[in-house]
């Protein structure tokens, strides 16, 4: 599992070794819940955005010091890439998370990706900078996705059986969504 802001600005490598670009920002797929592709940027401090991005069916491997491509021909167009996304609803960071019983839990911070076997990256959660409801000391802590109930652009509803899943660090974060997702599992 990995933070989505920790993807960005990873270099874009070929798999003859060559750098061709740098991540600069992700694009989800929200009715999915998985990554759609990224936007990219050149390489160097001077570099501006590309007019073309990385579609996911074209990584071959996301690892924690670069995304893996067969070469540039699997670029498309900003737009096309872009539009894969846009049925998410945008941008979630700073939204404040509540539960369907109206306890407001913190605000989204960043968002957790979980990448399955290289082949698939998933939205598994999100790290928020936690209220006073979830007993933290305003820390930032990792809380399970789940079917949201609705997705304002200002606020995340969730069920109020996450807020017991919250976990203290990313490492002990891949428990408490198996445990969610069990649970969940056998309320359906």
């Amino acid at each position: 599992m990995m933070l989505a802001s920790e993807i960005t600005k990873r270099p874009v490598v070929t798999l003859a070794g060559e750098a061709v670009a740098q991540v600069k920002d992700l694009v989800f797929d929200g009715t999915a819940g998985r990554i759609a592709g990224f936007t990219l940027s050149g390489r160097g401090l001077l570099s501006g955005p590309l007019r073309h991005s990385l579609p996911w069916p074209g990584v071959h491997g996301l690892g924690h010091d670069a995304v893996m491509i067969k070469d540039e021909t699997v670029f498309e167009s900003k737009a096309d890439v872009l539009e894969r996304g846009s049925a998410g609803g945008g941008d979630v960071l700073g939204s404040r998370v509540l539960t369907d019983g109206g306890t407001d839990l913190g605000r989204i911070s960043d968002v957790v990706v979980e990448v399955v076997e290289g082949t698939t990256a998933h939205v598994v959660g999100y790290e928020i900078a936690s209220s006073d409801a979830l007993d933290r000391q305003g820390r930032k802590v990792f809380i399970p996705l789940s079917e949201t109930t609705a997705v304002s652009g200002e606020a995340l509803v969730i069920p109020a059986a996450a807020a017991e899943f919250v976990a203290d660090d990313l490492p002990g974060f891949a428990a408490a969504v198996q445990a969610y997702r069990a649970r969940r599992g056998t309320e359906v």
